[in-house]
């Protein structure tokens, strides 16, 4: 059983969002907050497996509650659902440690899956905000990068820069796997040794450096092996 925290100024809205996964047997909505600082105070009580957490709320919004929240409780999954697409909105929450952003237009069984798949620690961006995340432009944003890992110092393996081109791309573990012709084990254990090299915590991240960086660091890393081969 997947236990959940609904965090949100709206009552009806908690009620109703209540009532919808109550409707799924694997979902138990355990507590719900009003702001920020309330869903701070019932983690402690409570430790929910996920949080959904809305944007703008008095006393201590999201951003904030999430910032908090992920550094006292990294292990609780926190999944934005709010009504703003804004790109401050979505950087900001995926820097202070949300796994997912979603608009609350989203289908309930599109919700539920969502927070299944955060609960796994898989990242989750609704259809209208994964092309403002994933886009070869940059985005505003009130710091630089959401990952601290400089281009100029990290070495990827071809195998290692293929798979981060498939994950920047959205693929699976398994797609990836039947794609290199590996398990899904192995697909895993690159990707742990990737997430170390690039400093991030999870695939939002590592696809967002790929974005960023990867066409510098396979230009570089192809004129190194050029020039090996030639000494050669």
């Amino acid at each position: 059983m997947i236990r959940v925290m609904l965090v949100d100024d709206q009552p009806l809205f908690r009620e109703g969002l209540a009532f919808l996964l109550s409707q799924q047997t694997d979902l138990e909505v355990i507590a719900e907050a009003n702001h920020g600082s309330e869903a701070i105070a019932l983690c402690h009580e409570l430790q929910p497996d996920v949080i959904l957490m809305d944007i703008q709320m008095p006393i201590c919004d999201g951003v904030e509650a999430t910032r908090e929240i992920h550094r006292r409780y990294p292990w609780i999954r926190i999944l934005v659902l709010t009504t703003f697409d804004h790109d401050s909105y979505i950087w900001q929450s995926l820097q202070a440690g949300a796994l997912g952003y979603l608009l609350k237009n989203t289908p309930a069984q599109q919700m539920a899956d969502a927070i299944r798949k955060i609960q796994q620690g898989y990242g989750q961006l609704g259809p209208t905000i994964a092309p403002k995340v994933f886009a070869q432009g940059p985005i505003s944003t009130p710091q630089n990068s959401l990952v601290s890992a400089d281009a100029m110092s990290v070495s990827l393996n071809p195998r290692e820069r293929d798979l981060l081109i498939q994950l920047a791309q959205g693929s699976s573990n398994r797609e990836i796997a039947q794609s290199l012709q590996v398990t899904e084990g192995t697909v895993k254990n690159y990707l742990t040794r990737i997430f170390s090299k690039l400093g991030v915590r999870d695939r939002i991240q590592a696809a967002l450096w790929a974005q960023k960086h990867l066409e510098s660091i396979v230009s570089r890393q192809s004129s190194k092996e050029d020039q090996s081969v030639g000494n050669g």
